[in-house]
């Protein structure tokens, strides 16, 4: 792709935009990819370990996990795929615009609304945690594991939004290594985390189940604030800036994040439903090998994520740019890589 083609003046853009909408797509799109499916499956590995590590409490405790499952992953997945590839589709079209200023403002725009929505996910859960894990056939040790677990995790979800929210800020300028090293960092400190804080040591004393959620809040209060500190030191392309909220930078951001929420919702609920059938019809031994299981399947959503938000930043910057033909084939080929992928 020629510099002439670029819609954007070249003086406003830096060399990382400008490299999104002229190097060829394949080894660029291969090489933003092996870090972000890298930290993917760090995050799916320690869910695995966690489980684990809280099997050794019995089944009640394995039960009440597989109850919170849906919920925590209904989060994660809007927080991370649905509202952050909003986040980093809003970002990279207006670089690939050369609209730096605009760039700036939504990041402020996507702070504010992975907050709201972080806030309204703790409100909801523990408002009805008991009532809807009651509905997906929770009872007796299962459920108050369930509520243990939840209580905690849901408590304090904030950090869990704010930093996916950063790292789709910063993986919307193209920049997919600062996250995926924030994230293994911090999943390198979680895997013997929690184990301390589930069993105890010395004058830890042994939180049990929900020492786990304790020690996921850790790791996330840690890694938003790392991602905080490099954007706000500068070193990030879209920068932070105090700006008057507006409605058309939240549209910006809504109008992708809201529509792609619907696909993580169906999803979750499917599982919540099913979770609720398992309980109906063969009792609590069967939610917790069931919730196993599922975490396993769930295995194939970080792969397709690790190369989709590379996409993000690439269609969307190509997009912005001007470069519709060329966005439309980094798609096509982007979705034959994950299709290969998965099969």
């Amino acid at each position: 792709m020629s510099a002439s083609t670029i819609a954007a003046p070249a003086g406003t853009m830096n060399a990382r935009t400008r490299r999104l909408l002229q190097d060829p797509i394949l080894p660029m799109l291969l090489g933003m990819a092996w870090p972000n499916i890298l930290i993917m499956l760090a995050q799916a590995a320690s869910g695995l370990i966690e489980t684990w590590w809280v099997s050794h409490l019995g089944t009640d405790a394995l039960a009440g996990m597989a109850l919170v499952f849906p919920p925590v992953m209904l989060m994660q997945m809007i927080s991370a795929g649905a509202m952050g590839g909003g986040i980093s589709s809003a970002i990279a079209r207006a670089l690939g615009a050369g609209k730096q200023d605009t760039a700036d403002a939504l990041v402020l725009h996507a702070v504010v609304i992975n907050l709201a929505l972080g806030l309204l996910f703790s409100a909801v859960m523990l408002g009805f945690g008991r009532q809807i894990y009651r509905a997906m056939g929770g009872e007796g040790g299962a459920l108050q594991a369930a509520l243990a677990y939840s209580d905690v995790v849901f408590g304090g979800n904030v950090p869990l939004w704010l930093m996916n929210g950063l790292a789709s800020v910063i993986r919307g300028t193209g920049n997919m290594l600062v996250p995926a090293l924030v994230v293994c960092a911090g999943v390198a400190l979680l895997v013997p985390l929690s184990p301390l804080l589930i069993f105890g040591i010395g004058p830890l004393p042994a939180l049990g189940i929900a020492g786990g959620g304790a020690a996921l809040l850790l790791f996330y209060l840690g890694g938003s604030s790392v991602l905080a500190w490099y954007i706000l030191t500068g070193r990030n392309t879209a920068r932070f800036r105090r700006v008057r909220l507006q409605w058309a930078p939240l549209r910006d951001i809504l109008r992708i994040g809201a529509v792609a929420s619907i696909t993580s919702l169906q999803t979750n609920v499917t599982i919540a439903l099913v979770t609720a059938l398992v309980a109906g019809q063969a009792g609590t031994d069967a939610v917790a090998g069931f919730g196993t299981g599922a975490r396993l399947e769930y295995l194939l959503v970080p792969l397709v994520f690790g190369l989709g938000a590379p996409l993000v930043a690439l269609v969307g910057t190509n997009i912005g740019a001007g470069q519709r033909e060329c966005a439309l084939r980094i798609a096509l080929i982007g979705g034959a890589i994950a299709f290969a992928l998965i099969e």
